[in-house]
């Protein structure tokens, strides 16, 4: 861990002049810039003077999706202060152009206007600064998933067509996954049945994040669920994050597909650490109400991550005595892998502790020190990222490969070994095995968060004056005895 802190300091000074800002061509990765104009984000927009809107004007006819929206990582995530840390970074290190990747994802209208033109919120409308809004996705009429560098689904592979010009005036169009009825639109917009909002295309083009220059998958949510178990069950993205949590665990229990219904505009994962900073902000702002719907998302997101996995612990015995114990990390729930997203940055760990029958410790690993720094040497499930030059690298510009990927695939688990070596006395042995989660090292979110924009005031805006240690959250625990000895 101490030598991610230690390699932030030399990151972006090496890669200024490692990447400078030309986009090189490859005879593998081959892109069209005509047809992807915002090159390296690869959203396309079908412009026309219908323009998008702001989620308040939906709000008026969609008050339930509305409230639902509000407050999700969706609407947070241009917002949101890592990522804005991330982005300042990177326009530092590889230069604007680059950061449209980042920017069409995170606030796609924001980005294909042209209304972004740096790092931060002063001086954006409602539009932009709502992220991933319902005039968003409701505006996806396509995708270019095979056209891509890849020929996979990649940085933001859609088409987004908000409306259309007519000899009377600008259209407003929007899409949903069902036939649409006569009154839809209330003469504001036009409702179109699309077939692509009941697929998982439509959340795959912002799911697989790949390297802006050599399309190495740093984040392959999409395609860990399509190489699964949940994708041959025709169990899509929309089954597990667009509901509740008890229908999320009927789903991935039964692979049973919700009803109609049950959908919500919830858009809830493991991201907890962008609900817990802005159930802060929003509370530090006096609105109470606000920082409540944030909270329930805040517990919904540790319930999902408290579900989604399990642990069995088997002692192992050679000669008749204790000698090691075996782990074994179990991924019940996730269609994808776990973690996933930018595993490189996420840290998933196990934490065991054996004591004998006094309570003495006998090995401990995979703890966490007061300032929230993982101990060396612990096990981690997740990834290690390499550079060109193949050392160690963790910033997503410069990541184009990983040295190590121990992630756990839908249904299936990640076996783990801890040598133990009991005392003769000892008889019985109690060990208690935890699984661990936090969104990235402690030191890697000091530096992003070190490195916010200066219109985001942490301690105005967060009541931060300095970063906490991260909240960590134990997704599974589990406390079992043995003997120190078989019987012959």
């Amino acid at each position: 861990m101490k030598r991610i802190a230690t390699i932030f300091g030399v990151l972006v000074v090496a890669s200024i002049s490692f990447w400078g800002m030309s986009f090189a061509g490859s005879k593998v990765f081959e892109v069209n810039h005509e047809f992807y104009p915002y090159y390296p984000s690869l959203l396309k927009w079908n412009k026309s003077t219908a323009s998008f809107n702001a989620p308040d004007n939906c709000a008026g006819c969609h008050s339930k999706q509305y409230e639902e929206w509000a407050g999700s990582v969706h609407s947070l995530s241009f917002q949101d202060p890592v990522y804005q840390g991330e982005l300042n970074r990177a326009g530092q290190a590889v230069g604007k152009e680059v950061t449209r990747q980042c920017e069409g994802c995170h606030s796609p209208a924001g980005m294909v206007t042209g209304e972004i033109k740096k790092p931060g919120l002063s001086g954006l409308g409602p539009v932009a600064l709502a992220g991933v809004s319902c005039d968003i996705c409701h505006s996806v009429s396509g995708t270019t998933h095979w056209q891509t560098p890849s020929h996979e689904p990649e940085n933001g592979s859609l088409i987004l067509t908000p409306g259309v010009d007519t000899t009377a005036g600008p259209k407003i169009i929007k899409r949903g996954p069902f036939k649409p009825s006569k009154e839809c639109g209330g003469g504001f917009h036009e409702c179109i049945e699309s077939p692509l909002h009941l697929r998982a295309d439509l959340c795959a083009g912002c799911h697989q994040v790949y390297h802006f220059e050599d399309h190495f998958p740093l984040e392959a949510t999409y395609l860990e669920w399509k190489h699964g178990p949940y994708a041959q069950k025709e169990i899509l993205c929309q089954d597990c994050h667009m509901v509740d949590i008890s229908t999320f665990l009927r789903t991935a229990d039964e692979f049973r597909k919700p009803g109609r219904e049950e959908y919500r505009h919830f858009f809830n994962g493991a991201n907890y650490l962008l609900y817990y900073l802005a159930s802060g902000a929003v509370k530090k702002a006096g609105d109470d109400k606000k920082a409540a719907i944030i909270k329930g998302k805040y517990a919904m997101a540790v319930k999902r991550l408290q579900s989604a996995a399990d642990l069995e612990v088997f002692p192992i015995y050679r000669s008749s005595r204790l000698a090691e114990v075996k782990v074994r990390v179990k991924n019940i729930r996730a269609g994808h892998n776990l973690p996933t997203s930018l595993t490189n940055v996420r840290q998933m760990w196990l934490e065991i502790t054996a004591r004998d029958e006094q309570g003495n410790i006998l090995m401990t690993s995979g703890s966490i020190d007061a300032k929230g720094h993982l101990a060396e040497n612990s096990r981690v499930l997740n990834s290690e990222g390499m550079g060109k030059d193949f050392h160690f690298a963790v910033d997503p510009w410069v990541v184009t490969s990983f040295s190590r990927h121990d992630t756990v695939p839908p249904k299936g688990y990640k076996d783990v070994f801890y040598g133990l070596r009991v005392p003769s006395e000892v008889k019985k042995i109690a060990l208690e095995a935890k699984l661990r989660y936090r969104q990235a090292d402690q030191g890697v979110a000091e530096a992003l968060l070190a490195a916010v924009p200066g219109d985001l005031n942490l301690k105005e805006i967060y009541g931060l004056t300095e970063v906490p240690p991260l909240p960590v959250v134990d997704m599974v625990v589990k406390q079992i005895s043995f003997d120190s000895a078989t019987q012959h």
